[in-house]
């Protein structure tokens, strides 16, 4: 499997790149224009956002997990997990982002061994899409298959004070911050088991953290309204839009009158641990991505952790992601301290 030698050669340039903002290391080996291109111009973007914060790279590294590996007559298909974590320090302040990449790699034997045909990436930081087959108010998700002998453990709604009624009149709770944030970090680079894990997970995740922090779910029962969670029921799961649609939650929290609800605010700096950033990646209107603020940076800056491209102390702006355009627009949402 002489391709393998190819692929820890990628990688290894690929911490370069980070460290020296140019794709010059992968020319020898990476034949695909379009992907050198993206990665060029996501560079420039990168180092123009880290002059402006004062950030110099110290170290990049990666740990490579292969997946899956399809080989074919001259031509070897490799799925693979990238790792990643980049260190930096901004004046005297060390930090570390961490981030999971998912990749499809096409390695081609040529006269000269072996190079990289194509680079695809397997997740991006996109909108989840409704499905217009989801039947009324429910939808239907396959079971995974248990093991031998596996007992599934059963889903059951969360409490809150709008589900069960001996809590409703409760007095408003603060809400934690610190406690969102740490659940955050806790869950970046995974799924937590207790809840529906989905393809694009974003938003998911962020009402998960939000949820962490002691904001209370608005139980409607109609996935057009209200803020929930409920569980699985046979092989349906029961949620609402605004838990797991990233259009959908900030709408839903600056409509909001009580309970969960946040405010927009005009800039970045003005948010606080646990509050809510959406990311509209083509001017449209419409939000695709959402994050939840986990740290500061030495200047006040939100770092940012989010699910599908799970990314943990990544910096806000989100101008080294693929999804990244001239036309993004963002929302800033500051949630209520007293819910």
């Amino acid at each position: 499997m002489a391709w393998k030698l190819t692929l820890y050669d990628y990688i290894h340039h690929r911490n370069l790149m980070d460290i020296d903002y140019t794709v010059e290391p992968l020319l020898p080996i990476v034949q695909d224009g379009g992907f050198l291109h993206r990665q060029t111009r996501l560079l420039a973007r990168r180092m123009d956002t880290d002059r402006e914060r004062r950030l110099t790279p110290v170290k990049s590294e990666t740990r490579l997990v292969i997946d899956r590996v399809e080989e074919l007559p001259g031509r070897t298909i490799v799925d693979v997990t990238l790792k990643r974590k980049a260190s930096s320090r901004i004046r005297e302040t060390e930090q570390e982002e961490m981030r999971i990449e998912r990749e499809r790699i096409t390695f081609h034997e040529g006269l000269e061994g072996w190079s990289i045909l194509r680079v695809e990436m397997l997740q991006s930081e996109q909108n989840f899409r409704l499905k217009s087959s989801y039947p009324g108010s429910l939808v239907e998700v396959e079971e995974p298959a248990l093991a031998e002998g596996e007992v599934r453990a059963p889903s059951v709604p969360f409490l809150n004070p709008l589900i069960v009624p001996e809590l409703q009149h409760a007095k408003r709770a603060a809400y934690n911050r610190r406690k969102a944030a740490e659940y955050a970090d806790l869950w970046w680079d995974k799924g937590n088991p207790d809840y529906l894990t989905f393809e694009v997970d974003c938003t998911n995740y962020v009402s998960q953290c939000l949820f962490a922090g002691g904001a209370p779910m608005n139980y409607t029962n109609k996935r057009e309204s209200g803020w929930w969670y409920k569980g699985r029921s046979g092989s349906r799961e029961l949620w609402s839009f605004s838990w797991a649609v990233a259009d959908s939650l900030p709408f839903f929290l600056l409509t909001s009158r009580s309970g969960t609800r946040g405010e927009e605010v005009s800039s970045a700096g003005e948010l606080d641990l646990g509050d809510v950033i959406s990311y509209d990646w083509d001017g449209s209107g419409r939000f695709q991505h959402s994050t939840i603020v986990t740290a500061k940076d030495p200047d006040g800056m939100p770092l940012v952790n989010a699910h599908t491209v799970s990314s943990k102390h990544r910096y806000w702006s989100y101008t080294d992601s693929y999804a990244w355009t001239d036309k993004t627009r963002y929302r800033f949402v500051k949630i209520a301290d007293r819910l």
